[in-house]
């Protein structure tokens, strides 16, 4: 009877955590929908401004790069602000480089809003899930994390679309206005929603090991991304990802000889937080990857027209958005094993048919594989990160949400450089 009750309970006591979660869960939709959803404004970017391929490329890469110095700092901040004030900051970043970068009339002015707007999604999209740990009950912790990995994994898939209709409708400034839009329903909300859940202990802050964390994230992530361009082995490509791993390696030991790290990195002595943080990973690759190549695809292939690429691949959005939120219920009632391998299994068959498709092939198939490894990936997805940290206890868990987001801007960068390579490799063979 006694664990039945503890598992009813949450760490920390809120009214209506609902309300107090929905302000984060705006606020990273918008940033996840804000990662991938520029790729396909570029070229009006490029002409408005006056700038070239290798140019605009950096109002992704910039975004990227400043979310992967401000992730591994946000276990820190929740030790040294309270949740409210880093929330209400985190969204009153994102709107203010909203607005430079809608408003911007130079690249480096479009550029400084994106950056901004870096510091928001590193703030919020981690406290997202280290304060959904802390509010909601255990036993409901698996439906909570699969509405929360429908807010993640939806906002990329819907991008596309939803990019082309307010292009079609407006111009790429229209893009940033409307991430205002939601970021302020989202702060006002907030303002009368949010508790603040996290302790207050304000360590010593290890400034070297601050140093590190930014010389490693921004190493590997601008390494990868410059990797799609410029070639695995080209100088700046390898100085970046050499300088990288070298600073991740000092960072990581560092980490675990403080007795008060920047970034608790003893939370992999945990057995299933590092097997979920892996599937993770994978799965996130995975994900990213098919939303790169399929555009890509679907437009030089197949010549499908901007619009209705997106149109193409709703389906597939809709139903990831779908199967995240039951895979939350399906771990709540079977646990993390079963679904992450039937879901992995599904994202296998999905996967296969893609790389089986050719210039001939019909729309038809290519919707139905879509729609396949956006049911399998999901799938596996939402069970595997909670498992991974459900198996955090206390302070842990911020930790533990920073790795994990971190770690996937990483992937993220990767994939997205692989893809690139594996798609210019391909094309020089036909």
């Amino acid at each position: 009877m006694e664990k039945t009750q503890v598992g009813m309970k949450a760490r920390v006591d809120v009214k209506r955590p609902w309300l107090a979660i929905f302000p984060l869960m705006l606020g990273s939709f918008v940033g996840m929908f804000s990662e991938t959803s520029l790729n396909i404004a570029l070229p009006q970017l490029m002409k408005a401004l006056q700038v070239g391929q290798s140019s605009i490329q950096w109002l992704v890469t910039g975004y990227m790069l400043v979310i992967g110095i401000v992730l591994p700092l946000s276990s820190l901040l929740t030790k040294w602000f309270t949740t409210k004030k880093l929330v209400l900051f985190g969204l009153a970043a994102f709107i203010i480089g909203s607005l430079i970068s809608g408003f911007g009339v130079s690249f480096p002015m479009v550029l400084i809003g994106r950056m901004i707007q870096g510091i928001g999604t590193g703030i919020i999209l981690p406290l997202m899930f280290t304060i959904a740990m802390l509010i909601f009950p255990p036993n409901k912790l698996g439906t909570v994390n699969g509405v929360l990995a429908l807010v993640i994994m939806f906002a990329p898939a819907i991008g596309p679309t939803l990019t082309g209709l307010i292009l079609a409708a407006g111009t790429w400034r229209d893009i940033f206005f409307t991430f205002v839009v939601f970021l302020v329903i989202a702060f006002v909300v907030g303002l009368f929603s949010l508790a603040n859940v996290s302790q207050i202990t304000k360590p010593k802050i290890d400034f070297i090991s601050i140093i590190l964390s930014v010389f490693a994230f921004s190493g590997l992530i601008a390494g990868a991304s410059f990797a799609s361009e410029m070639g695995w082995l080209s100088v700046p490509v390898l100085a970046c990802l050499i300088v990288g791993v070298i600073a991740l390696v000092f960072y990581v030991k560092r980490q675990l000889k403080l007795n008060v790290p920047v970034l608790n990195m003893r939370v992999f002595r945990h057995h299933n937080f590092t097997l979920g943080a892996i599937l993770v990973m994978v799965d996130f690759g995975i994900i990213l990857s098919a939303m790169y190549l399929l555009p890509q695809y679907l437009q030089n292939g197949l010549l499908v027209a901007v619009a209705l690429t997106g149109i193409i691949m709703l389906p597939g959005g809709i139903i990831n958005a779908i199967t995240s939120a039951l895979a939350g219920r399906m771990y709540d009632s079977f646990g993390s094993k079963w679904p992450a391998r039937i879901g992995f299994a599904v994202a296998f068959i999905g996967a296969l048919m893609l790389s089986l498709v050719t210039t001939h092939s019909a729309i038809w198939y290519v919707i139905l594989a879509h729609i396949i490894l956006m049911i399998g990936a999901p799938l596996a997805m939402s069970p595997s990160q909670t498992s991974a940290l459900n198996s955090l206890k206390g302070l842990e868990s911020a930790d533990g949400s920073a790795i994990l987001n971190t770690m996937q801007q990483i992937v993220g960068a990767l994939a997205t450089a692989l893809a690139t390579s594996f798609l210019t490799n391909g094309k020089k063979c036909n």
